[in-house]
């Protein structure tokens, strides 16, 4: 049982860390049992698997008769056309795939299953003392479209954490890897590296039917969940903290546990992460990381595939590297004018930034064109726990004036702040420095939505992508482009 095989294979790593691993021994031993029930998961009573997995047995055939409905009713359809400027400006706005995890309305946001941040922080369970979404109950409500108990959520942290156990070798693998690649290159290598022990991509050789794919792709996710934290730690802690890795602590939380393996134990930063990544985890199917992990699932890859492919496109400077972006211009930006500017200064600062060309980072999104409710929820967090931090308070001022430049010039669709205009501002406040791992975090939060909806992918059935491509020289002989 590999719980118990973690605890022997003692030697080579940080005696701390097998010392509190053999404190846990007990409870890793009682989740390896309960793992080896689900080892044959697909051959037992439905009663013996977790909570999460009965309901997605309850709700997976609904959604599949409603769909089979909708095609059967509207398969001839037209719904939307499109013109030439949207196939040359990146697709923006047409309509080509489902994605049933969240939606985002121009004015209004994001909205997961139909429930605004707000709406989240009010009806989602909380930790004990906590008042932020607990991202494993995102994640159930990503999954399922109902709104979990307590209960669900303590039955799908338990599984979880009997799901997180790593081997000695696993360990070793992350620790050898070249620390002068940036953070999220060995993200995406650590979680390639895990793919050997994709259960799906073992059965789909053994030739399981296509009715059966979502439940193996199921298990795959939430395998690769229980890890994404220990595995995003351990990055952070070899290449920033002399490789003295922490041991999980398997009384916490995903977020909380997260944070202690990080190196921070403070309710605040506890809290912080765990509204971090709830509301960082999904952004309706058409974004960068979202649309690479569909695609490439649509081909039958297994998540730990396509995880990685998602994390490859959030690395990039467009998307989720935009986070640390804005922090190193907010630190650029007080070089020149120091950290307590007068609104004058700032204005001269940001006219001249643009007068030479530069964009104002965190500002502006694709589809939003009202404050980002994600900004929003991280501004109102660090109200209620920041009372003294320079750049929090240069980021509210600069979220009143920035939009008012950008308004003025008339070039942007959308002057307002997005949440790159805080996410790393929170995390630079409570210590965590090094912003080349930032996006380390929004990809452990990203893979909630990723994964949710890589198995709904594969629950529905729906076929491997292949749109169609044309050469200029097509426009210009149907078109007359010349």
């Amino acid at each position: 049982v590999g719980s118990v095989r973690c605890v022997q294979e003692t030697g080579g790593i940080n005696a701390e860390y097998m010392g509190t691993i053999q404190n846990q021994s007990t409870f890793m031993f009682k989740s390896a049992l309960k793992l080896y029930t689900q080892k044959n998961l697909f051959s037992s009573s439905v009663a013996n698997f977790s909570l999460l997995t009965q309901k997605l047995y309850e709700v997976v055939p609904k959604k599949q008769a409603e769909l089979k409905d909708l095609r059967n009713k509207h398969k001839d359809t037209v719904i939307d056309s499109y013109n030439v400027d949207q196939i040359i400006g990146g697709m923006r706005g047409m309509k080509v795939m489902i994605w049933d995890g969240s939606k985002l309305d121009a004015q209004k946001g994001i909205t997961f299953r139909g429930y605004s941040i707000p709406q989240l922080k009010e009806l989602l369970p909380k930790s004990k003392y906590g008042e932020e979404p607990l991202p494993e109950a995102v994640y159930w409500l990503l999954l399922t479209g109902e709104i979990p108990t307590q209960a669900q959520v303590e039955d799908f942290q338990r599984d979880l954490q009997g799901r997180s156990h790593m081997h000695q070798d696993d360990i070793r693998f992350i620790q050898d890897l070249p620390e002068h690649h940036h953070s999220m290159t060995l993200f995406s290598l650590a979680i390639l590296y895990f793919q050997h022990e994709s259960r799906f991509a073992s059965a789909y050789k053994q030739g399981i039917p296509k009715a059966e794919y979502w439940k193996f792709v199921h298990e795959d996710s939430l395998n690769l969940l229980a890890k994404l934290p220990h595995i995003a730690a351990i990055i952070y802690r070899k290449k920033y903290r002399q490789a003295k890795i922490i041991a999980p602590d398997y009384d916490l939380d995903w977020a909380a546990n997260y944070a202690h393996m990080l190196g921070y134990d403070s309710h605040e930063v506890r809290e912080c992460l765990r509204g971090y990544l709830s509301v960082h985890s999904d952004h309706e199917g058409g974004n960068v990381s979202a649309h690479a992990s569909h695609l490439v699932g649509s081909a039958l890859s297994d998540p730990y595939l396509c995880l990685s492919a998602a994390m490859n496109g959030l690395a990039g400077p467009l998307h989720g590297l935009a986070n640390q972006e804005y922090l190193s211009f907010l630190l650029q930006m007080t070089k020149h004018i120091g950290t307590e500017p007068t609104d004058d200064q700032i204005r001269r600062f940001i006219l001249n930034e643009l007068s030479e060309g530069r964009v104002i980072p965190g500002y502006g999104h694709a589809v939003l064109r009202e404050v980002d409710p994600r900004f929003t929820h991280f501004k109102e967090f660090s109200e209620k726990y920041i009372k003294k931090d320079p750049l929090v308070t240069l980021t509210h001022k600069l979220s009143v004036i920035v939009p008012e430049i950008l308004s003025q010039q008339g070039k942007v669709k959308n002057p307002n702040p997005n949440v790159d205009a805080h996410s790393g501002v929170l995390l630079y406040h409570y210590d965590i420095k090094e912003i080349n791992y930032y996006t380390v975090v929004f990809g452990v939060s990203r893979a909630l939505g990723c994964l949710a909806n890589l198995v709904w992918a594969r629950a529905l059935n729906f076929p491997i992508e292949r749109p169609g491509s044309v050469d200029i020289e097509w426009f210009e002989a149907n078109l007359g482009a010349k």
